[in-house]
């Protein structure tokens, strides 16, 4: 029986839209097919503009919208953010008890789905009012204020259907995923092959095509080392970017491997994998979110209460302070200046660490420890804990050898390395985000390392799709 929280979503999820699951094998060309689709589509969205926005605004969150796969003005405002956000407090929910769901129960994981559905919805809902509200749009009122609105409640929708068509299994992975490695991407090439647009052009093609607004030392200055302003990407960003490319991948095959052996077959061995990324990359994109949110929310609490000038209000001095400024082609700028917002959120680029280097270490510090934390929180959280991973070995029949089959020792040696590994993972993760943002890597520190996870995760996919295409009996070994 579902607990009474999901029991809520029974009435709501019989008229929730729902992609059903395919009733027969959908082959691995069929699948690529629908997984393009998805991709193109979602790429069209990023290039169609909201319908009544004022496009003098700036983009106020700037690199935070690679990590959502988010792009300013168009019907991508929100990404995937309302998606990410819904699904992280259900599962913490879960995940810590507090409200009861068997994943394991078709009905629970029905209802547990239908209950993302809605939480996604809702704060699609919150987070369009609030960007309306906090002025991104500039000044609209009446019909304009609700067509805004109902645009972003529709692509929300439309983005969660198509993340459903992918995860239900016409698709390959999950369209989350998909978005933020395509987001990424776009991304990476645009910072390097953009052609000049005027505020901003590619490192290689100004580069190579000796393309800068100013002269002498200073364009190769600039060549070398960006610009404070970020229009200009740095040869240093995109070197940075391959050596962050390959030290993550580095990253991702250390591990620690225990010794195991199989009850009922004896003389058979095996080894138990411990990564030293156990968790992933789970606490950098929960660090990430909560950030986003304190930037969010302290930048509409100001706008709301009459935008005062920076260092005029104890509140906002604490909590974050905001400047605003025009540019000489009319376009808002806000961005801020003080308190905890200004301590984290990156100081991209080397000239801004430069300018500011007490800014970049507190945002350094601030950003590995809470890494650290929500490592430790999530092993508990999400089921990866010493106990639980020990009930699991002995389940399957496995033990280590010179130990008598029991889940104590198992579970006191798992007790040895996984919580450290846990905390060094966290700060690692921590370490190569916001080393890589202070550097001006091309497509954030944090959007590389979730493209390498997700591009590991698709590699080992394909492959096992490929192989249960041409050989079907390892359909049923690998549980298709």
């Amino acid at each position: 029986m579902p607990g009474r929280f999901l029991s809520l979503f029974k009435p709501v999820g019989r008229v929730l839209l729902e992609i059903k699951k395919p009733q027969r094998k959908v082959s691995f060309n069929e699948k690529i097919f629908w997984t393009a689709l998805v991709l193109v589509i979602f790429l069209v969205m990023t290039e169609i503009p909201l319908y009544g926005i004022d496009p003098n605004q700036s983009d106020s969150f700037g690199a935070l919208r690679v990590i959502f796969a988010s792009q300013r003005g168009t019907l991508m405002e929100l990404g995937i953010g309302p998606i990410v956000t819904a699904g992280l407090i259900l599962q913490l929910l879960a995940g810590s008890s507090i409200i009861k769901c068997d994943m394991s129960n078709p009905e629970d994981r029905g209802l547990f789905t239908s209950a993302s559905k809605v939480f996604t919805i809702v704060l699609t809902g919150v987070q369009a009012g609030a960007y309306i509200l906090s002025g991104m749009y500039g000044a609209v009122s009446g019909p304009v204020t609700l067509i805004i609105f109902l645009q972003l409640i529709a692509a929300g929708i439309v983005v969660m259907m198509m993340d459903e068509l992918v995860q239900k299994g016409w698709g390959l992975g999950s369209g989350i995923s998909l978005f933020i490695m395509a987001g990424v991407a776009q991304s990476i090439v645009w910072q390097t092959f953009s052609p000049p647009t005027g505020l901003f052009y590619g490192t290689l093609t100004a580069y190579l095509n000796q393309i800068s607004p100013f002269d002498g030392a200073n364009a190769a200055f600039v060549y070398f080392f960006g610009s404070s302003s970020g229009y200009y990407p740095s040869i240093i960003g995109f070197i940075a970017t391959i050596v962050v490319f390959l030290v993550i991948i580095y990253l991702q095959g250390v591990r620690i491997e225990l010794p195991m052996s199989y009850a009922g077959y004896k003389g058979f061995r095996s080894r138990y994998p411990i990564k030293l990324l156990y968790v992933s990359n789970l606490p950098v994109i929960f660090a990430s979110a909560l950030f986003a949110n304190v930037y969010f929310f302290t930048q509409l609490l100001w706008s709301q209460l009459g935008r005062p000038d920076p260092g005029t209000n104890l509140l906002f001095q604490i909590i974050g302070d905001y400047n605003q400024t025009t540019g000489s082609d009319g376009s808002v700028s806000v961005y801020p200046v003080g308190g905890l917002a200004y301590l984290t959120s990156p100081p991209n680029g080397l000239m801004n660490v430069a300018m500011d280097p007490l800014r970049a270490a507190a945002y350094l510090g601030i950003l590995v420890a809470f890494c650290a934390v929500f490592s430790l929180i999530w092993l508990e959280v999400g089921g990866l804990g010493p106990s639980k991973v020990a009930k699991q070995l002995m389940s399957s029949g496995m033990q280590i050898p010179g130990y008598r089959r029991s889940g104590r020792p198992i579970e006191a040696i798992l007790k040895r390395y996984i919580p450290v590994v846990t905390v060094l993972g966290g700060i690692m993760v921590g370490l190569v985000a916001g080393l890589s943002d202070m550097v001006g890597v091309f497509g954030t520190g944090t959007g590389i390392l979730l493209s390498v996870g997700i591009i590991y995760q698709y590699y080992e996919l394909l492959m096992r799709e490929r192989a249960a295409e041409m050989f079907p009996a390892f359909r049923r070994i690998l549980g298709d």
